[in-house]
C-alpha cells in the first residue's frame, strides 16, 4: 500500500523524535570560535572529512586571524598549512579569494544573509546553510551527500528514486515538513546519524533505531 503524504510526514516526525533521543546534543563537528573560522573551514571541508579539517585549521587561524591577512597570504605558505587535506592548491586559492572579497565588500566580517554568502566565491548554498545556522543562529539546512543518503533511504523525499537529486529541492522539502528552529539541529543529526549508522556502502540495519519504521530496512542474512 502506499504511503500518503499525511502518513509520510508523520513517519518523519516520529524518526525524528527517536533521533533526539539518540543523538541529543548534536552539534557541528568543525572546531571554530568565530563565524570567519566556520565559513573557511566548511569551504575547506569539501572532498575530506571535518576530523581531517580540525588538524590543520588551528595554524591556520593562528598565521591569519583576520580575513585582510589570508588575502594577503603567501599562497605557498597556505597550501603548506593545509597540504594535508587534498586539493590544496585549488582550496588556497578559494581561500584568498573568499578573503580578498570579504575585505573588499564586506570590511573583513562575515555577512550573514543567503544571499550575501552565495556571492562570495567559492560558497555555495551548503556553507552558507552551514554558516547561517551554526554561526549565526539563522535557520539554514545543510544537504551533503549523508543528508541525502539518509532521507533518501527514508524515503523522507518524494525523489529518491533518483540517483542525483537537486540538494536544493531536497532542502526545500524536508525544511516544509519541520520548524525552522529545527532546521540545523535536524541537518546535523541526519549527519551524525549518517556517520555513524546509516553508512554509504554497508548500514548498520541491525543496530538503527530507526529499523522498525525504514522502508529500506534489511535483517542481516543469517
Amino acid at each position: 500500500m502506499r504511503e500518503t503524504k499525511t502518513a509520510r510526514i508523520a513517519r518523519m516526525h516520529d524518526e525524528y523524535a527517536t533521533l533526539c533521543q539518540v543523538i541529543p546534543a548534536p552539534r557541528c563537528a568543525l572546531n571554530f570560535s568565530s563565524p570567519l573560522q566556520l565559513l573557511i573551514a566548511t569551504v575547506l571541508s569539501a572532498q575530506t572529512t571535518d576530523k581531517r579539517v580540525n588538524t590543520v585549521t588551528p595554524e591556520l587561524f593562528s598565521t591569519y586571524p583576520t580575513a585582510a591577512a589570508l588575502a594577503g597570504a603567501n599562497p605557498a605558505q597556505v597550501e603548506e598549512i593545509i597540504r594535508p587535506l587534498g586539493f590544496f592548491r585549488s582550496k588556497t586559492q578559494h581561500l584568498i579569494g573568499l578573503a580578498t572579497a570579504l575585505s573588499e565588500r564586506f570590511d573583513g566580517e562575515v555577512p550573514h544573509t543567503m544571499d550575501e554568502l552565495t556571492s562570495l566565491p567559492g560558497v555555495g548554498r551548503k556553507t552558507a546553510n552551514v554558516v547561517l545556522g551554526n554561526a549565526f543562529g539563522v535557520p539554514g539546512f545543510p544537504v551533503d551527500t549523508h543528508v541525502m543518503r539518509v532521507t533518501g533511504r527514508l524515503r523522507w523525499r518524494t525523489d529518491w528514486r533518483i540517483a542525483k537529486s537537486d540538494p536544493v529541492k531536497v532542502e526545500r522539502e524536508i525544511t516544509a515538513c519541520f520548524p525552522p528552529d529545527e532546521w540545523t539541529d535536524l541537518s546535523h543529526r541526519l549527519i551524525l546519524f549518517g556517520r555513524a549508522t546509516c553508512h554509504a556502502r554497508k548500514p548498520d540495519c541491525g543496530h538503527c533505531p530507526l529499523a522498525d519504521s525504514c522502508p529500506s530496512y534489511e535483517p542481516a542474512q543469517s
